[in-house]
């Protein structure tokens, strides 16, 4: 059934009004506000849209795709156990959302808020629409501990800096995290039938590369809060929590919660992960402390998001524009211009790479092939499984952005497509964080480098080995820059920036 059709006899008919509640990135049951608004309305069902036709909405990258598709077969379980249909649709939401509720003659539409510019908008015209038709529409706070517009400076805007913006965050009280509701004892009548999730496509065929992803990961809830309890395990010391200020640093252990995913498909919420971690801090109080922390990271990097809802594609600092990063098919110019007089001049010649070069030398990162086992390893660790391990995240990212001087919204855009935890928020904002060009950014002359860092955090080699294993032979490639050369070539670019360089890159 299309948009364009009209409602199923059987719903005009007269069945009783439901409650419609919308799912997006909050594939659970348990603490999840709309869901529990609704079935505390009347009989309940569940809607789905895979959305890639609203503007701005950016499409997902292949390895999201396939957790997508086994994170809805787990959300549908879990609302069968609840007496919830789950009604999957395609096309964009304004249009199928309305319908939807018009098919299923629900009074009461809900949903749990997002906060991208392209979301924000798409999810006003629905609410607009929805409330033109006579229907009630209301939305929740779930995704986020506060919203980004209560939490803001004196002067009232956003924060740029994540201390002052943590300290204020983590001094306020977060709610506690809502319980999974009861079964519905009356479900909604049969309406519309919805699509089907294997005529979605979003898993791979022909050929299936998912194997190794399959064998790392068990997209889902149970699964997301499994991982929760093992990490924060119980209350004594010893446990990974407790190692976690420097076990997260080593690649080669199993030092990090791995919550990511799980967090940016909102099979668990921030509401969990904050109290459950809040009673561990008595066992392990400097391991809670570090890593709620880095939810305080997810935090800000969604609040810069709402502030500044171009982060995937416009510098954070507008002096980055007039750095030389390489961009394809002439996307970086040559050609700088001093400020405020308009007169070219020629770019550093050391910084400037040919398209044949550039081309090159990004396929080799891809691919891990850049003759740089940390980095090498940290790349086909993204490419085999979906996921990275942070440490080797900066340092890759760092390879790319300052020793080859490609531009990080290619970075960025190679992570969206490969990662399966890669949100419209923290992605764009950590390649921007490295870059030296976001909120807070890393100094840009702190330039990773990957010998040393190789050295420091995998002194056994135990990580490179699991995933470079012809490191040492002759099939492993040599190093496919000089690290001192282009790290005082990309120093000097910096340096330029300081001497008034104004120009726009592409």
């Amino acid at each position: 059934m299309t948009s364009a059709q009209t409602p199923t006899s059987a719903t005009a008919a007269g069945q009783r009004p439901t409650a419609l509640v919308w799912f997006r990135d909050d594939l659970r049951v348990r603490d999840h506000p709309a869901l529990r608004a609704a079935l505390a309305h009347g009989p309940t069902v569940a809607l789905y849209v895979l959305d890639e036709e609203s503007p701005g909405i950016r499409p997902l990258g292949g390895a999201a795709r396939w957790w997508l598709h086994h994170a809805l077969a787990d959300l549908a379980a879990s609302l069968e156990r609840l007496g919830v249909p789950l009604v999957l649709r395609r096309g964009a939401a304004a249009a199928i959302v309305p319908d939807v509720a018009a098919q299923w003659r629900a009074d009461y539409v809900v949903w749990n808020r997002r906060y991208g510019g392209p979301e924000r908008r798409a999810d006003t015209a629905v609410k607009s629409l929805v409330r033109r038709a006579g229907r009630q529409a209301e939305s929740f706070q779930a995704s986020l501990l506060h919203e980004p517009w209560d939490v803001t400076t004196q002067q009232g805007g956003p924060y740029k800096v994540f201390t002052p913006f943590w300290k204020e965050l983590s001094a306020r009280d977060h709610r506690h995290p809502l319980p999974a509701p009861r079964r519905q004892r009356e479900a909604p009548e049969p309406a519309a039938p919805g699509d089907s999730l294997e005529d979605w496509g979003l898993t791979p065929r022909g050929p299936d590369w998912s194997g190794p992803l399959a064998e790392a990961w068990t997209p889902g809830e149970e699964a997301g809060l499994a991982l929760l309890k093992d990490f924060l395990g119980p209350d004594t010391a010893g446990t990974a929590v407790a190692e976690y200020p420097e076990a997260r640093d080593l690649p080669g252990r199993p030092g990090t919660s791995r919550l990511s995913p799980y967090l940016r498909w909102g099979h668990v919420s921030p509401f969990q992960v904050w109290h459950a971690v809040a009673d561990r801090r008595r066992a392990a109080p400097e391991g809670s402390a570090v890593f709620a922390s880095e939810l305080g990271w997810r935090e800000f990097a969604w609040h810069t998001l709402f502030h500044h809802a171009d982060l995937a594609s416009v510098n954070l600092r507008r002096e980055f524009d007039a750095y030389p990063w390489w961009l394809p098919s002439g996307g970086r110019s040559r050609v700088k211009h001093d400020a405020g007089r308009g007169r070219p001049r020629e770019a550093s010649p050391a910084v400037v790479r040919g398209d044949a070069e550039a081309n090159r030398l990004l396929e080799a990162w891809r691919r891990g092939r850049t003759g740089f086992p940390l980095v090498d390893a940290g790349q086909r660790e993204l490419w085999a499984t979906g996921w990275m391990h942070n440490r080797v995240r900066m340092v890759s990212a760092s390879l790319l952005v300052k020793n080859l001087g490609i531009h990080w919204r290619l970075g960025e855009r190679w992570f969206w497509d490969t990662l399966v935890d890669a949100d419209t928020a923290s992605n764009p904002f950590n390649w921007q964080w490295v870059a030296g060009s976001g909120a807070d950014a890393a100094p840009f002359f702190r330039i990773f480098n990957p010998v040393t860092q190789e050295k420091k955090f995998d002194p056994d080699g135990s990580y490179v080995r699991a995933w470079v294993p012809e490191y040492g032979t002759d099939a492993y490639p040599q190093p496919c820059v000089d690290l001192a050369e282009s790290r005082a070539d990309a120093l000097e670019a910096y340096r330029e920036l300081g001497r008034g360089s104004t120009g726009r890159s592409a």
